[in-house]
């Protein structure tokens, strides 16, 4: 071959499109090999081979149904928090067991469904080597009609229509094994229902709830707050005696700080109207990601978080001024009694902390 005949076969004969030119072994090239002939194996070659390896696929799509039934059962049989056999509730014991079960459950579900998919493969579908030509197709009848073909030859091939038996095993691992997710997520508790929207102080509403320093939860005069200084408050009645079950999320969404601004400098009438003569009462958790607004200044009237420097001007609604926060604090209606105590009157118009999907929604 010359090197202006590169593009040629050893023989003159043109090379098929996109496969390099041949040269004979003798000038130095190598004789294209071809494919290995064609190795059958012995579901190709015996019926009852064939059967066997649909017994073994359908076998092992039924071990992936059972992986999930133990799954279902453990969850219910081996509970870390209430019932277990094997263990005293609420222990490690439990737990571990808990996990043990639940996990080769889970594993053995999801291994067969894979390893009858890949045993499936190897002894049933079919394995012959095919090459073709790539051409350029267009979009013309006759191609889609050829493309269509082609699926439809290899649904044929793969036998799906007659092997009912792996079809039928097939469709029941895979529809039971959704049922393992939604076993537990029926048993993470009931719904919150209105609960993120309300905290201990909605009981104002059917009575004022007089307003309490956190640290003694004693009750706070008007004449005890001066321009420039903070409270740390809480409502009266939030003890650990007469909420056992939920106190401490109580306290959490409760948390709020009373201030006194002049009211010459209020720059929003209508918070100004929700305190009193000054007086002013926030939520204390950032509508960000929740954490305590705790520092004030005094000279400013400017409360901030810690985590994220939002930044929240008292004298305007407590409106967010700086930072990532989005709303402004939520603030509590306050009045004082007729012992001169200061009261909430109402629970915070909104949700207090971070913002979540159906915040505004009515309830």
């Amino acid at each position: 071959m010359t090197h202006n005949d590169h593009s040629h076969n050893h023989d003159g004969t043109q090379p098929h499109r996109g496969v390099s030119a041949v040269v004979a072994k003798e000038d130095g090239g190598f004789v294209n090999p071809g494919l290995p002939p064609h190795e059958y194996r012995q579901s190709d070659l015996d019926p009852k081979a064939e059967r066997r390896a649909e017994k073994m696929v359908a076998g092992m799509f039924i071990l992936s149904i059972i992986g999930t039934a133990i799954f279902i059962a453990s969850y219910f049989l081996f509970t870390p928090m209430g019932f277990n056999l094997l263990a005293e509730s609420k222990t490690l014991q439990a737990v571990k067991w808990s996990n043990l079960f639940t996990g080769i459950g889970l594993a053995v579900a999801m291994f067969f469904i894979g390893a009858a998919a890949v045993h499936w493969a190897k002894t049933l579908m079919p394995d012959h080597e095919v090459t073709e030509e790539r051409h350029i197709y267009s979009r013309t009848n006759p191609v889609r009609e050829e493309a269509s073909g082609i699926i439809v030859d290899g649904l044929d091939e793969s036998g799906v229509a007659r092997r009912p038996l792996i079809v039928a095993s097939m469709v029941g691992a895979l529809a039971v094994l959704p049922i393992a997710v939604l076993f537990p997520i029926s048993t993470l508790g009931p719904l919150p229902g209105n609960k993120l929207h309300h905290t201990f102080w909605a009981k104002a509403k059917k009575e004022p709830l007089r307003i309490v320093r956190d640290h003694d939860n004693t009750p706070i005069k008007a004449s005890d707050v001066t321009v420039g200084s903070i409270f740390h408050v809480m409502p009266d009645g939030l003890t650990h005696e007469n909420n056992e079950h939920d106190f401490l999320e109580q306290r959490a969404k409760a948390a709020a700080v009373l201030v006194r601004i002049d009211p010459a400098d209020a720059k929003n009438q209508e918070s100004l109207s929700n305190g009193y003569e000054g007086i002013l009462a926030f939520s204390k958790i950032c509508t960000h990601v929740g954490c305590p607004v705790a520092l004030y200044e005094q000279q400013t009237h400017h409360m901030l978080c810690p985590c994220h420097q939002s930044t929240f001007d008292v004298t305007d609604g407590a409106k967010v001024i700086f930072g990532p926060a989005h709303r402004p604090l939520p603030q509590l209606p306050i009045e004082v009694d007729d012992e001169g105590y200061l009261v909430a009157t109402d629970d915070f118009p909104e949700p207090i902390g971070p913002s979540f999907w159906n915040l505004h929604k009515d309830k």
